[in-house]
């Protein structure tokens, strides 16, 4: 139990003044685009169930369901939120693990943070120490077991820390807190759930409330198994930088509304046909070279938002007619549209036994296209946009989150909230972050754009 002991005791004594600046700022960029992220996804069928589940299941509280006029419990609240993060897909991701750990673990911490109301620094130290231990434990998980795990199943742990952080709990109890969490977190098989899109998508939601209750759990006394950081070599090795190397510096952020997979192919595309310069319609051939997972992305017809997200023809298609993929084109009123499927079923994935070797440390892919007229155009090996090699801008990042969130609270409020999330490191609390994160308030109309969700009405709550 030595290691578990270890993570423990950073996760309680780590301080946000003792965070790097350069990580402070990417704590920060975390936070605008988690909460760009959950405000967009409250639009999604999947989130709209999840409200009513709620309420059903956890009832009336005072913690934050974002973009949600009612409160709930803050268990209630950070299965919710954990839903809205990534019900569209474009949170942000850690590449070694082909996985999210910020949708797992910021609506844990959140929710705790409000609960014990925590100060802004409080807050943003707990969701350092979530992101730094749930990685850490994926990367002891993975090798652990014979299959490819979700998300769920590793970011239980740093959450379960995180929030165990802003509850004010002891290393003691932090340390049970990360063993419940990894024996009940959601032990998802990852592959299937790409071969079959579905809402179920990383175990993310489930790994959210885990994080959470596990950590009041073990506020109040319920004991649990030595962590998985007491486990064999690759644990120590986990463990052996923390405190003086800050994997929150690999992340990136998505620009795509799609699993991370297809963005070198969207790419790809949109820098050939930069060559033709011919409407999309005249492709007649769209073929895709990339690593051999982002071929399981095969959907060509979505019939949902989960499988239009789980689609690399899809989103090429999208950016080809588009010259976007957002919000926009995986709801659902954009999904019958006959040229995106029409193209969409031009596109043809071929597995580059090159690009296969540098994947998952790389995701690359190269795309080739020809015109109804026999005219041709390649763009050369592309990573996805926003990898820690080329990563978004501030300005960037910015114009991300805005597009996410003005066509819910408009762009005033959008500008307020933002500037919410720069105060954060001087708060006293987090009430005014929570009020502007709710769908109260409004003061403009969203801006309405085309194709809608039918289900993402202005106000609707829990």
């Amino acid at each position: 139990m030595d290691r578990s002991r270890r993570a423990a005791e950073f996760a309680r004594d780590l301080q946000w003044g003792d965070v790097p600046a350069d990580v402070q700022a990417s704590t920060l960029r975390c936070v605008l685009d988690l909460c760009g992220c959950a405000i967009a996804g409250s639009r999604t069928r999947v989130v709209e169930i999840m409200k009513a589940y709620a309420r059903d299941a956890y009832g009336a509280g005072r913690a934050t369901i974002i973009a949600a006029a009612r409160t709930s419990t803050a268990s209630g609240a950070s299965l919710v939120n954990a839903f809205a993060v990534s019900a569209l897909d474009i949170d942000d991701g850690y590449r070694p693990l082909k996985g999210h750990p910020g949708a797992v673990v910021f609506p844990a911490v959140l929710a705790a943070a409000e609960e014990a109301k925590a100060t802004g620094p409080d807050f943003l130290g707990a969701l350092v120490v979530g992101y730094e231990l749930a990685m850490r434990a994926g990367h002891v998980l993975h090798p652990l077991y014979g299959f490819y795990h979700g998300s769920g199943a590793w970011g239980p742990i740093g959450a379960a820390a995180g929030a165990g952080r802003a509850l004010g709990c002891t290393a003691e109890q932090i340390r049970h807190a990360m063993g419940i969490a990894e024996f009940h977190a959601p032990m998802t098989p990852e592959m299937r759930s790409v071969d079959a899109p579905s809402m179920v998508k990383d175990g993310i939601g489930w790994g959210g409330l885990v994080g959470f209750a596990s950590a009041r759990l073990a506020s109040l006394g319920f004991t649990g198994i030595p962590s998985l950081f007491d486990c064999g070599d690759d644990a120590a090795d986990s463990l052996e930088s923390l405190g003086r190397e800050f994997l929150m510096r690999r992340l990136y952020l998505k620009t795509y509304a799609s699993c991370r997979w297809a963005h070198p192919a969207v790419l790809g595309a949109v820098t050939a046909a930069g060559h033709l310069k011919v409407p999309a319609t005249e492709l007649a051939r769209i073929r895709v070279h990339t690593f051999e997972a982002a071929t399981h992305l095969r959907v060509t017809a979505p019939r949902s938002t989960e499988e239009a997200q789980f689609s690399l023809p899809w989103p090429v298609a999208c950016a080809l007619v588009d010259g976007a993929v957002g919000p926009e084109q995986v709801l659902d009123d954009a999904l019958a549209d006959p040229v995106r499927r029409g193209l969409a079923e031009r596109v043809e994935m071929v597995q580059d036994p090159e690009l296969e070797k540098a994947f998952p440390a790389r995701a690359l892919a190269w795309v080739e296209l020809e015109t109804r007229d026999g005219r041709r155009a390649r763009s050369g090996v592309v990573a996805a946009p926003g990898d820690v090699e080329a990563p978004l801008s501030d300005e960037e990042a910015e114009r991300k989150f805005h597009s996410l969130v003005d066509p819910v609270f408009g762009a005033r409020r959008g500008d307020a909230l933002a500037e919410e999330v720069r105060l954060l490191p001087g708060a006293g609390d987090l009430r005014e972050l929570g009020r502007r994160l709710r769908a109260t308030g409004h003061s403009e109309k969203p801006r309405r754009r085309p194709q809608r969700s039918s289900t993402g009405r202005e106000g609707d709550d829990a």
